[in-house]
């Protein structure tokens, strides 16, 4: 299932029933996981681990060399899961700041021309439009749409089941199970739509929504937010993982007027 016109290099490890067709590049100190497909003009770069079933399609580069001035050549890895979809010219950079580098989890599908930097992780189950772009070190939640043309710079952090619209230039922090959209970003409500398809009760949503008007249609600022929310919605795991998310990233969110914060 190796094409004699793929470069492969003797030291890489290829798993079981990995197809990789006419001019792909796999470098040296690559590992690729079972049923992985590797189309032409696609290279997989020293430093990069592939889990199982991914399929890179044409002109993309995984595990690329990072693209900042700090980086001197040291040992640079790029970690990709299972069940993964990388589209057309795709650029992701290998990591050099962390030990496990850049990591990808299981289920992202990337779409074509987007770049993800170095040091950055994506837990998974998530979609990258076209041309979504990320700094490095930049971290995603589960569960996340970004939408086509999205920029991100470098160590934003997106939570789980958020959607960010089309074109959107993030820079800073964007909580769990929200919508936001425009330049600057603003919310644009909860990401009820795609939570109550994928399981979310309705009173489940409710909560979250009714936690988020305390955060951004209240007038006050984050840190009273949090408290009226502890003190407003009962207690569960969505409620916990707004609160947390917002105090592990010290009150600093999106679309928040710089007097609240």
């Amino acid at each position: 299932m190796i094409s004699p016109l793929a470069h492969v290099d003797a030291t890489a490890k290829i798993g079981k029933n990995v197809t990789i067709h006419p001019f792909a590049f796999i470098d040296k100190n690559v590992e690729i996981g079972d049923d992985c497909e590797i189309m032409p003009y696609a290279s997989v770069i020293n430093g990069t681990k592939m889990g199982c079933r991914n399929k890179v399609y044409q002109g993309a580069v995984v595990g690329a060399d990072p693209q900042d001035f700090r980086w001197k050549g040291e040992e640079a890895r790029c970690t990709i899961g299972n069940d993964n979809v990388i589209r057309e010219h795709v650029i992701i950079n290998r990591g050099f700041e962390t030990k496990e580098g850049t990591v990808i989890g299981d289920f992202v599908f990337i779409m074509a021309n987007s770049h993800v930097g170095h040091d950055c992780k994506l837990a998974g189950q998530s979609v990258l439009g076209n041309g979504v772009t990320m700094a490095g070190n930049v971290e995603i939640g589960a569960n996340v749409i970004l939408s086509s043309n999205s920029i991100f710079h470098e160590d934003s952090k997106v939570g789980d089941w958020t959607l960010v619209k089309g074109g959107c230039r993030v820079s800073g922090n964007v909580p769990p199970f929200i919508i936001v959209a425009h330049n600057p970003v603003e919310y644009f409500g909860v990401n009820a739509y795609v939570m109550r398809k994928h399981g979310y009760t309705d009173d489940q949503v409710d909560d979250i929504a009714k936690a988020y008007r305390h955060v951004y249609q209240s007038g006050t600022s984050v840190f009273n937010a949090l408290k009226r929310i502890e003190a407003d919605v009962e207690p569960s795991a969505h409620r916990d993982a707004i609160t947390d998310f917002i105090r592990k990233v010290d009150l600093k969110i999106v679309a928040v007027p710089v007097e609240l914060e």
